[in-house]
């Protein structure tokens, strides 16, 4: 069986900015994706999200990103990242289905079903969107309504007429009341008072939103979204619903769930056809897990004080889109720090090639 050198395990943005990298440097890989075409999660968006949404999810090293306008996403992000893979010839397989990255005889063995690869080392480039989060409520297998997550979103014209509940209190959120607040009518509940925004969001800002996750990510705990941190902020076309009072009405967190609407503790009681949760991701590396990665605190520990792509407890595993290189600027700058990492695992492995 063939020994590579490094597999890279996704084709999203942060694994074809690996990729680029590796390739650079002479190392020999393959990139192995489960979608069957290019353009990682972003071919599976609502397509109501246009290129002035994606804030530079297409930006690629050694290319120029597609024009940030009024054109979907989940068709300009797909055809240029295929674009991409045939510019730089990248040694991209699909649809590849991992169940699970083993360690034998010295070497990261990769599962897909009955098909294997060995590699020397593995850069995690799996993203989230495959891992959606939805917290349990009692009584929501009651609901006769419809309940969606994010990752289930169909465009807003699907709500029309609908009473829809928004549950949760990040940027998706926002966008979602934002783009159904003026067509239908909606509720909006979250955990904890949002906090928002009214300052430019700076070049300084983002750094040091990105630390805060960084400090997290160093001490071993799981990571959380840099958007989370950063605090939210209305768009230009969220300003209607904004008017319309969508957000103004925001109310703490219901006690259960019944078969027509949502009850609090104190009695009150609200009638509704949807529940939208908007409830976020978690990180897509269960297939990890029979490498034993994680610490006790719960997370993955990165090197370099949270900083870096490299796994404190097996430097032969690069993770990027995890942590701070889960926005969209981090996952395409972690590609080379990744690329990097690859070949000092490499050097200590006894491998020709060069830190």
């Amino acid at each position: 069986m063939q020994i590579v050198e490094s597999i890279v395990i996704g084709a999203g943005q942060a694994g074809l900015s690996t990729s680029y990298h590796l390739k650079r440097l002479g190392t020999e890989h393959l990139v192995l994706d489960a979608n069957a075409i290019a353009g990682g999660a972003w071919q599976h968006r609502w397509d109501a999200l246009t290129m002035n949404d994606v804030h530079g999810v297409a930006e690629l090293p050694g290319s120029t990103p597609p024009a940030r306008d009024a054109k979907q996403a989940n068709v300009v992000v797909p055809a240029s990242f295929a674009e991409y893979e045939r510019m730089h010839e990248l040694p991209v397989i699909r649809p590849v289905h991992i169940d699970r990255v083993t360690d034998g005889e010295g070497m990261l063995r990769v599962h897909a079903g009955e098909r294997e690869w060995r590699a020397r080392t593995i850069v995690n480039a799996t993203g989230t969107w495959t891992q959606p989060f939805l917290p349990h409520y009692p009584g929501m297998e009651t609901f006769v309504g419809e309940q969606l997550h994010t990752v289930d979103y169909p465009g807003p014209e699907h709500f029309r007429g609908k009473r829809v509940l928004v549950v949760g209190g990040g940027a998706s959120a926002v966008q979602f009341l934002g783009a159904l607040a003026p067509i239908t009518e909606t509720l909006w509940v979250t955990r904890r008072e949002p906090v928002w925004r009214d300052d430019d969001f700076t070049p300084e800002a983002g750094a040091a939103a990105v630390a805060l996750v960084e400090q997290r990510v160093a001490r071993g705990l799981p990571p959380q979204s840099v958007v989370g941190v950063t605090g939210l902020m209305l768009r230009p076309q969220e300003r209607e619903a904004e008017r319309l009072g969508a957000y103004a009405d925001r109310r703490p967190m219901f006690q259960r769930i019944e078969p027509d609407g949502v009850r609090w503790a104190d009695g009150l009681f609200e009638q509704v056809d949807v529940v939208l949760w908007a409830t976020g991701f978690r990180p897509a590396i269960a297939h990890l897990a029979p490498l034993h990665l994680r610490s006790d605190a719960g997370g993955i520990q990165l090197d370099r004080n949270g900083r870096g792509t490299t796994a404190v407890k097996d430097p032969r595993v690069q993770l990027v889109g995890y942590g701070p290189s889960a926005s969209t600027i981090g996952a395409n700058r972690a590609g080379r720090t990744a690329a990097k990492g690859v070949q000092r695992a490499l050097s200590m492995t006894g491998s020709d090639v060069i830190a």
